[in-house]
């Protein structure tokens, strides 16, 4: 029986947790065993590569990696690499090493789509904000960009403000915070996950303005907001399939097939339209079907 070691950024977006449910979905499923891993500070890049060398001094027969970093983890992946311990990964890709293969999704594209879910609705002059995450992670600017992409189709529209949530939850507060504070007219912010914004819609509350807000990652949290019109829109940067087809990729590679290099799935956007059909705890998704899922365009390069 394979053993699997899965390594996160940290232990409190809840979309890393929709992860560990599909990975242990599958993991259950296809007979092996998996642990968790995750930095004790959100997102630090050396407490992850020291939590990437301890995976390697235990030997698991695979490691699962969410990188923290787009560099500052290449080394402890070249140690990985070295140590020839199959390496997979999902979200994000760093800059330098080896992996059997990645799954994730266009972090731009996703984000321009989703703009575009709101901005039409808002009078040609608006005013926009961006909650952008953390400094040093590498959707933060990815995401960045496909909101600035789309804001620019809207010649009139202005991009008044960027400020940083860093991912988090009270930071993705105190960032909303200031941006009302700042602006006494703001028309729609653009947010880059889900646990910023449920942040913002507690700064809302407390300062009694209300602005309209799309976000990423499609949590349970999240779409129940949309289905309450708290929240415009948010995308299905789908952790829980990354999660299912991370472990899936892993144990057919260990088990000799030949996988996709490259897996990038088109997310869906949840709106009012239709969000009852995702309204659901991780535990009640469902894991894509893997012949499905590489028969698609959504796989490359098979290796």
């Amino acid at each position: 029986m394979e053993h699997l070691r899965i390594i996160t950024k940290n232990h409190t977006n809840p979309a890393y947790g929709g992860a560990l449910v599909g990975a242990r979905t599958v993991a259950q499923r296809m007979g092996c065993t998996l642990d968790h891993r995750a930095p004790e500070m959100a997102d630090s890049p050396e407490q992850q590569s020291a939590l990437i060398d301890q995976a390697i001094i235990d030997r698991p027969d695979a490691i699962i990696l969410l990188p923290a970093h787009a560099s500052a983890i290449n080394d402890a992946i070249a140690r990985v690499n070295a140590a020839n311990i199959p390496l997979v990964l999902f979200v994000s890709e760093p800059t330098a090493g080896r992996w059997v293969g990645f799954i994730g999704s266009d972090d731009t594209r996703m984000a321009t789509t989703l703009a575009h879910t709101v901005l039409p609705r808002l009078r040609p002059d608006a005013k926009v904000a961006i909650i952008e995450g953390h400094p040093d992670s590498i959707t933060t600017p990815q995401r960045r960009r496909g909101f600035e992409q789309a804001l620019a189709q809207y010649t009139d529209m202005q991009l008044v403000d960027v400020v940083s949530g860093y991912y988090q939850h009270a930071p993705g507060r105190e960032a909303a915070l200031t941006l009302l504070w700042r602006h006494a007219r703001l028309d729609a912010i653009l947010t880059a996950n889900d646990l910023m914004a449920m942040g913002a819609l507690e700064a809302f509350v407390q300062t009694g303005r209300r602005v309209p807000m799309v976000s990423i990652n499609g949590t349970p949290d999240a779409v129940a907001a949309v289905r309450a019109g708290s929240l415009a829109a948010t995308a299905s940067f789908n952790t829980h399939r990354f999660g299912c087809l991370a472990v899936e990729m892993a144990l057919r590679h260990l088990r000799g097939e030949r996988v996709a290099r490259r897996i990038d799935l088109a997310p869906d956007i949840i709106d009012a339209g239709n969000a009852a059909e995702w309204d659901r705890p991780y535990e009640q998704r469902v894991c894509p079907d893997w012949d499905q899922v590489v028969a698609s365009d959504a796989a490359s390069q098979i290796a």
